[in-house]
């Protein structure tokens, strides 16, 4: 069993348009968005807009609406930013790597050769973010904002 939801945590705030976010993806269920520490150009976080800790919380109607758009968004990242594959994660629970309690997947483009920056290795520049979020949209043929 996991720890009761917060809604404090940053995603929930996105979600509720108190933080900013470079949206890329939006419909009635999920929302995607560049991840403001990318561990490469490209890195996109898929977050249901339902409140779930984490997968092993999350009501199984969640998942097909998730899972459809981090595929969405996996095919139009490898296009945009040319990668060779598209690596897919997600956490549960701290000792798992879970830094954040709402669930959420990384979307994350990777060119062969090319190593991932650290997750922790600080902000992206907003205008960096917001081009890759550009260009991530254009791929999807999308014109949420």
């Amino acid at each position: 069993m996991t720890d009761a939801y917060d809604d404090s945590n940053i995603l929930a705030k996105i979600l509720r348009g108190e933080i900013p976010c470079h949206k890329v993806y939006e419909d009635e269920a999920v929302i995607a968005f560049m991840d403001i520490m990318p561990q490469a150009d490209g890195h996109t976080l898929v977050v249901p807009k339902a409140a779930s800790r984490n997968l092993l919380d999350a009501d199984p109607a969640t998942l097909p609406a998730l899972f459809s758009a981090v595929q969405t968004i996996a095919i139009a990242a490898k296009q945009a930013f040319e990668a060779d594959g598209v690596v897919v994660t997600q956490f549960n629970e701290a000792p798992a790597g879970q830094s954040i309690f709402h669930l959420h997947v990384h979307v994350i483009p990777r060119k062969e050769g090319a190593g991932l920056r650290p997750h922790a290795g600080g902000m992206a520049d907003a205008e960096v973010l917001a081009a890759h979020a550009a260009k991530l949209r254009a791929a999807l043929g999308s014109t949420a904002a």
